[in-house]
């Protein structure tokens, strides 16, 4: 059962960490773009830490239910 509830959480947070790529990747390819136009990229920079924050907790958590599957 204990296995099973991990399983569950582990599938989520696999789809949660794929999602967060493509949309860091969104956010990096509008950088670049908005920096290429000569934009002012504050808020796109600002807006890709806190999802790069993200993505590594998102990350961090996935590696720590795979230490509780494989102790």
């Amino acid at each position: 059962m204990y296995k099973d509830a991990i399983m569950d959480e582990l599938r989520q947070i696999e789809l949660d960490v794929v999602e967060g790529e493509r949309r860091l990747a969104e956010l990096e390819a509008l950088l670049i773009e908005s920096k290429r136009l000569n934009e002012d990229t504050t808020k796109v920079q600002a807006d890709l830490e806190v999802m790069r924050r993200n993505q590594l907790d998102r990350e961090q958590h996935r590696q720590g239910l795979l230490w509780l599957l494989h102790p």
